[in-house]
């Protein structure tokens, strides 16, 4: 059984003596949120009691008290010789350690993810693809290459935005997050240095640390990219850095081209390749009409960039199709290492993506009309509602990145449950006890969903400041 150290485990934890309430209920929310979020995985035994206060500058026991409450709510186990670890109760088929939505009580409203339903026109799609099933099912079914039809669309799609592309470039993964496992074990080995901009997405540094690469976080939120990324990359030697120039989760910020071009240049001076996250690109909300050319449009050298996406956010989650776009020698080398693990894509998920490919301006329109209207909503309740928080209304993406004020983000997502709500706290998208101030708010649910999520907020909000009435039980089940 591995254990984190009273070091580490107090940084994840922050200040458990804030003034929020006791220090023990602190502590047991904190540690709660870490386990739940995947920080913490279950089984890792927790430091010694003594430890952990020290490192805390609380009592030992504060920690006495709160370990004992992670025991009686299922959260930590213990055997006298064996210490204490921390336990995932109830996950209800969640899979400890991922930063993906698992199942959802009824009642409750997920602001954790941002994973929209899938659009209307999705299950004519589907259907469409079933009907061309017929003449695949004539031959074997393994094609590591994945289907050249794909792949053709995949890079007239490139094509089309900007970035002249051949089929031979493209690389059909298991998703985006699998396209960018690819790519970090194609161009970083253990120890290496990755750049990723801090705050960043929670999967990106969990593959990361399994990968055995070494993180290393810029802050880019005051800073602009185009500065931040180049300047760590010389001080590093990072041999790669992750980044999303298209409404960079969680921030939503956007890199026009002149930014784009002058972050890609002075990467390559530095031999830092830019994997680029394309997963938002399609989800612009603005009525420029003009989107920023892809970053691959950008490059000197076609090894400089390595571009990722998938269908998960303009179509459907459950669609586990992504690619990769790179020089020619360097896609053939992802394909041979893709081969060796996957063999082959399945293939009625890549029909499935031909048709989505091939309607994809009609699916763009009905997904943004929505996300438009539902990030307007959004704004408004939380200005009437909680009008202290402070955001930037993004041009695209998926969510609202707000600044509270206060570090109240973990404890937040400690007491969400019992107010009907599913939090991501701010901490599980940067490194340490960064960003407790923060908070992530999807605009993926409908007007009247969004409209109950904010109350209940609102409600969260009192909670934690100690000031909230009780929550309204007939009110748990008005959203499913």
């Amino acid at each position: 059984m591995d254990g984190i150290g009273a070091a580490r485990l107090a940084e994840l934890c922050g200040d458990v003596r804030d003034g929020r309430g006791p220090a023990y209920r602190t502590l047991t929310d904190a540690i709660r949120v870490l386990v739940g979020d995947g920080r913490l995985p279950a089984g890792t035994r927790l430091p010694a009691e003594r430890a952990l206060a020290e490192e805390l500058q609380v009592s030992r026991v504060t920690v006495t008290r709160a370990y004992r409450d992670l025991r009686e709510g299922g959260w930590a186990g213990a055997r006298h010789g064996a210490g204490t670890w921390a336990l995932l109760p109830d996950s209800h088929g969640r899979v400890d350690g991922v930063w993906a939505p698992g199942p959802v009580r009824g009642g409750t409203i997920d602001l954790a993810h941002a994973a929209p339903a899938a659009p209307d026109v999705m299950s004519r799609l589907v259907r469409r693809a079933t009907d061309r099933l017929d003449a695949e099912l004539a031959g074997h079914g393994y094609g590591p290459d994945g289907l050249p039809a794909l792949r053709e669309r995949i890079a007239a799609r490139f094509t089309a935005r900007g970035a002249p592309t051949g089929a031979d470039q493209i690389v059909v993964t298991g998703g985006a997050l699998h396209a960018i496992h690819l790519v970090v074990g194609e161009l970083a080995g253990a120890g290496d240095r990755v750049l990723v901009e801090h705050p960043t997405y929670p999967s990106a540094l969990d593959l990361l640390a399994d990968a055995g690469a070494r993180p290393v976080p810029v802050a880019v939120e005051h800073d602009p990219a185009e500065t931040a990324l180049p300047r760590a990359a010389r001080q590093t030697a990072a041999r790669a850095a992750y980044l999303m120039a298209d409404f960079q989760n969680p921030t939503g910020r956007h890199l026009d081209d002149d930014a784009r071009a002058r972050l890609l240049h002075r990467l390559a001076r530095h031999a830092t390749v830019a994997v680029v996250d394309e997963t938002f690109a399609e989800l612009d909300l603005s009525r420029s009409g003009r989107a920023a050319l892809p970053c691959a449009a950008h490059a000197l050298r076609e090894d400089d960039v390595v571009t990722v996406g998938g269908a998960s956010k303009i179509a459907w989650g459950g669609l586990r199709l992504g690619w990769i776009r790179a020089g020619r020698e360097r896609a053939a080398r992802l394909r041979r290492r893709l081969a060796r693990s996957q063999i082959a894509p399945p293939v009625l998920e890549q029909l499935i993506a031909v048709e989505v490919l091939d309607a994809v301006e009609e699916i763009r329109a009905e997904r943004i009309g929505r996300l438009r209207a539902r990030r307007d909503h959004l704004v408004a309740e939380l200005t009437a509602v909680l009008p202290q928080w402070r955001y930037r209304v993004p041009d695209g993406g998926l969510a609202l990145w707000c600044d509270m004020g206060a570090p109240l983000s973990t404890a937040l997502a400690a007491v969400g449950p019992r107010h009907g709500l599913g939090l991501a706290p701010g901490p599980r998208f940067g490194a340490g006890h960064a960003f407790d101030d923060r908070l992530r708010i999807p605009f993926i649910h409908p007007e009247p969903v969004l409209t109950e999520a904010v109350r209940r907020l609102r409600r969260a909000v009192d909670d934690v400041a100690g000031c909230a009435p009780p929550a309204d039980p007939a009110r748990a089940d008005l959203v499913v």
